[in-house]
């Protein structure tokens, strides 16, 4: 099937899919005429890509699990290798978890603050040259 067909059929735009192949997450042929060819395995694959980042897995994370994935949503066996790369990815999704959490909280205590101390007037927002806070 060609790139549009699978795009159809998975519900993930071209580019995506054109993502997904340079990231060596998706194989495809290439015909005489250039046009990437897909087998039937690619709606399968994509599928499991799609579950995968779904889990904030990253792309080189899922590129190292999906040579061991099985059906759709996928299954992966519980080998050391995989039960390493996964526990990587889970450690750093909780120290992100962990600073905005403590974000959100100096932000909270900057707006409690500042809705104790009154309402001084200040230029409106839209005047100011501030450079914007990076998050």
């Amino acid at each position: 099937m060609r790139i549009g067909e699978l795009s159809r059929r998975t519900g993930v735009n071209a580019h995506q899919l054109r993502y997904y192949e340079a990231q060596g997450l998706l194989e495809a042929d290439r015909r005489a005429n250039g046009y990437r060819e897909y087998d039937e395995n690619a709606v399968l694959r994509v599928k499991q890509i799609r579950h995968l980042l779904g889990a904030g897995l990253s792309s080189e994370d899922i590129a190292y699990l999906l040579p061991c994935a099985v059906g759709e949503a996928p299954e992966l066996p519980g080998c050391p290798e995989l039960l390493t790369a996964m526990r990587s990815r889970l450690r750093r999704l909780e120290d992100q978890l962990d600073r905005l959490a403590r974000s959100r909280d100096a932000l909270t205590a900057y707006i409690d603050a500042a809705e104790q101390t009154g309402s001084e007037s200040y230029p409106p927002f839209d005047d100011a040259t501030l450079e914007p806070v990076p998050a």
